[in-house]
């Protein structure tokens, strides 16, 4: 729909809505560029702290996947005070709070609105010198595909909703899910990644479709490479699958080509949607072993090649055991 409105003509906008980025990028100087974005979600988890870090995590991963840094965000709030005590909203803004800080920004604000639902989130400002600026444009044949947190967010918290879900594998989900993309984005500027992503509610398929389109090449994911959460190959039942899994796989099915047989459960993890999920980084393959060692180094607990860049072919997503 976004590509469908007026385009903005203006010679310092230099990302806008095209090529499905993470943020927009506008020129303030020749050295200097800010990069914005928005992101919020009702509550995935039943802490109300906990949510505020996972919400705050996944605003700022945007920026991290463009090469950027934080500097200031925005408190988006829709809340039902007539229904809730505002002790619970105190813990959301202060678990996000908690992020920002650990992010080196600050909370200069926000906005709140009474709502059926809670919602929260953060519009982000960040800024990126322009050597630095890394986008989901240029992936190039010959790169490999890192991916820097596990699969199955979307598995393990439906499932948790309901009360399917062991406290263990929801911890492990909560540790990833406020895990900051730092890492991997200090490791994609230091090993001059071609293009990165962040891999958010479209899953892995999607996320990697959008940067094979904006760069014009085809994204070969193996399946038998995917980092899953621990406990989530359990939780792969049609109860635990969501309408935007389904809707993911929709989506991605005119331009996906499965070659052999993948393993079915592992599969399903490529449309999941994930909620703070890990960069999804394109870089040159003789520089992908150094770049999942660095992310390994700098505190991520994931760190893995997922797939490959290759020539353009008659699918933009190739699928391979």
């Amino acid at each position: 729909m976004v590509q469908n409105l007026p385009r903005f003509h203006d010679p310092n906008l230099v990302v806008g809505t095209e090529g499905f980025s993470d943020a927009g990028v506008y020129r303030l100087r020749d050295d200097l560029l800010i990069v914005q974005s928005l992101d919020f979600f009702p509550p995935l988890v039943d802490d109300p702290f906990v949510y505020g870090q996972i919400a705050a995590a996944n605003s700022l991963s945007d920026v991290y996947a463009m090469g950027a840094q934080p500097t200031t965000a925005l408190n988006i709030v829709g809340f039902p005070d007539k229904e809730l005590d505002l002790s619970i909203l105190a813990e959301i803004l202060r678990g996000g709070s908690d992020r920002v800080l650990q992010a080196g920004a600050v909370v200069v604000g926000g906005h709140s609105v009474r709502d059926a639902e809670i919602k929260y989130g953060l519009s982000v400002t960040g800024v990126v010198r322009p050597e630095h600026l890394i986008t989901n444009q240029k992936a190039r044949p010959g790169d490999a595909l890192v991916l820097t947190k596990a699969l199955g967010t979307g598995f393990i918290t439906t499932a948790n909703k309901a009360g399917r879900c062991p406290e263990e594998t929801l911890a492990a989900a909560c540790a990833s899910m406020t895990q900051l993309n730092i890492p991997g984005r200090d490791a994609a500027r230091e090993l001059r990644a071609s293009a990165a992503t962040d891999v958010t509610g479209f899953g892995l398929v999607g996320h990697a479709g959008e940067m094979a389109d904006a760069s014009g090449v085809t994204a070969v994911l193996e399946v038998h490479r995917l980092p899953i959460l621990p406990g989530a190959e359990a939780l792969v039942e049609g109860a635990n699958r969501t309408r935007a899994s389904r809707s993911n796989r929709e989506f991605a099915e005119a331009r996906l080509r499965f070659e052999g047989q993948p393993d079915e459960v592992r599969a399903e993890f490529l449309f999941d949607p994930q909620t703070s999920g890990g960069l999804l980084i394109s870089v040159p393959r003789e520089r992908a072993e150094d770049l999942v060692a660095c992310v390994k180094a700098a505190g991520a607990s994931v760190a893995c090649i997922v797939g490959w860049i290759v020539p353009q072919q008659d699918a933009r997503i190739v699928i391979r055991p």
